[in-house]
């Protein structure tokens, strides 16, 4: 049995909880669930250019967890971006 997850600390409520392509019907997409702890660990890392250890401390969860979020976030907008999908941030 796995270890409870710990809470996160996200510091960013995003304006806009759903994106997908233009002209496309929302009932022909594909859908991308994006957390909003992937979301704060891409604001953080990404768009404020903090370092991940700094990150990590900001979201009170250790440096190699902020390292597999980033890489599950950025493999699910990837992912989004290069097959058309629609990405809807899930607030826990």
């Amino acid at each position: 049995m796995p270890r409870p997850q710990k809470p996160r600390k996200v510091m960013f409520d995003p304006k806009a909880a759903y994106f997908k392509p233009r002209a496309v019907p929302l009932s022909m997409l594909e859908e991308v669930n994006l957390m909003a702890d992937e979301l704060e660990a891409l604001r953080l890392c990404d768009l404020e250019n903090i370092n991940q250890i700094d990150a990590a401390k900001q979201m009170k969860i250790s440096q190699s967890t902020l390292n597999r979020i980033l890489l599950s976030a950025r493999k699910k907008i990837a992912d989004a971006l290069i097959h058309g999908k629609a990405i809807k941030i899930v607030k826990k």
